[in-house]
């Protein structure tokens, strides 16, 4: 199930650090170096301690735009906590329904396919 489910938790991973990134460089804007957000990575720092609902407490935003993005980050942070676990239970789910005789496509990992099939029927590829 974790080896099916990679390439979607490696997208939801690179969605979620492309997030970050934007998410802390904008509170950097936001808050400025007055707020105790000095800098870029520091600022990224903060977005990923905020989103990972951890929240050490260390910086803060005081401007009520950087509250507004802290509440907004917070939410997906929540939200966050749920997708991987989604997915992989899916997977699991599918796994466990699936019969042993069945063959999986490494390319797509779709199932369904007769054992004399050369080629998967949903992306051509060879099984």
């Amino acid at each position: 199930a974790l080896k099916n489910s990679l390439r979607k938790i490696v997208v939801f991973v690179g969605g979620v650090l492309t997030l970050i990134l934007i998410l802390g460089t904008a509170m950097y804007m936001i808050e400025g170096e007055a707020n105790g957000f000095t800098s870029i990575p520091r600022s990224i720092y903060w977005a990923i301690v905020t989103m990972t609902t951890v929240g050490y407490g260390d910086i803060a935003p005081h401007t009520v735009l950087g509250q507004f993005l802290a509440s907004i980050m917070m939410l997906i942070g929540y939200a966050i906590i749920a997708i991987p676990t989604g997915i992989v239970s899916v997977e699991l789910a599918r796994t466990s329904r699936m019969p042993s005789d069945d063959i999986l496509c490494p390319q797509c990992s779709r199932s369904g396919h007769d054992p004399e099939d050369s080629y998967c029927r949903s992306c051509g590829s060879e099984l």
